[in-house]
């Protein structure tokens, strides 16, 4: 899943939204590092439909022209979990791996109990 179909599947998980809205929560939930153009939003929004993963919602007549809005399915909501997981183990691999090159700062031999968790001593 490319990251801008990662972010328009967010951007539909709390309300459905025509382009213009998603553009905007886009925007927000990435902190500006998405970008979507209108020409780039359309593509992604088909190819999220035709994969089932978001469906027309109503469309709105708006000073004239039709506003189209979209919402998350449930086929899309179980593959943004999906792809939410993927990216978490895979930011732990890389935080493994970060933490493994600094010397392991911390880290307990194989099998080692750690004072205070769930099943290790008090």
């Amino acid at each position: 899943m490319t990251q801008t179909a990662f972010f328009v599947l967010v951007a539909l998980t709390d309300e459905p939204r025509h382009g213009y809205g998603i553009v905007q929560e886009v925007d927000a939930l990435s902190d500006g590092r998405v970008q979507l153009r209108i020409g780039t939003l359309y593509g992604v929004l088909d190819r999220l439909a035709a994969d089932e993963l978001i469906e027309l919602d109503r469309e709105e007549a708006h000073q004239g022209r039709l506003r189209r809005y979209y919402r998350l399915t449930d086929a899309g909501e179980a593959a943004l979990a999906d792809e939410a997981e993927r990216m978490a183990e895979g930011a732990r691999t890389a935080a493994r791996r970060v933490e493994g090159r600094r010397g392991g700062a911390g880290k307990q031999p194989p099998g080692a109990v750690r004072p205070g968790l769930a099943g290790g001593g008090a």
